[in-house]
């Protein structure tokens, strides 16, 4: 019986190391972002979205509200996307998160951020092909994340103010009790 089990567990070590190797990314070390936007899509980091009149409230919260544009096809850096939204903890601007499916788009929104916001070549630890790709871009004010499954094509991009968005985990906490 034991001997089955640790047979067991060596297996799924053995499974666990391999889906690691193939599956999984390295850990991401982060690019030094050059030209800092120092926010997203022309707005500062801090805004108040409920004073802009292109926004609509998604996902109304106490604390935590997400928008979306008004009569506008979602996208970014001119490529179609299925989603963007953006996102405000206590009424200040402070992260966008964009999805999308397909390679073509995530090629050409990876070619834009690293135009705009550095190269990730000569990185140690950035991964550039596999199942999941992740890449972090961090200046100054903003920090970008880009994950890519590549099984499933989906990409998920999160553009963050790197002083407000650690605010999204104390509201969880806050909410969660």
């Amino acid at each position: 019986m034991i001997a089955r089990q640790r047979h067991h567990a060596g297996r799924l070590l053995v499974l666990w190391g391999l889906l690691l190797a193939l599956g999984s990314p390295l850990l991401a070390h982060a690019v030094p972002m050059v030209n800092d936007p120092n926010g997203s899509q022309g707005m500062t980091w801090g805004a108040a979205l409920t004073a802009r009149p292109d926004f609509e409230i998604t996902t109304p919260g106490p604390h935590v509200n997400e928008f979306q544009l008004k009569n506008s096809p979602p996208s970014y850096a001119g490529v179609p996307v299925d989603s963007v939204r953006f996102l405000a903890v206590d009424d200040q601007f402070a992260r966008v998160t964009i999805r999308y499916q397909g390679d073509d788009r995530h090629k050409q929104i990876l070619t834009y951020l690293e135009q705009q916001f550095g190269s990730l070549e000569r990185i140690p630890g950035q991964m550039m092909r596999g199942l999941n790709q992740q890449y972090t871009w961090r200046g100054a004010d903003t920090e970008i994340n880009l994950t890519y499954h590549a099984n499933t094509e989906r990409g998920y991009l999160f553009i963050d103010s790197r002083t407000l968005a650690p605010r999204f985990n104390d509201r969880i906490t806050d909410s969660a009790e």
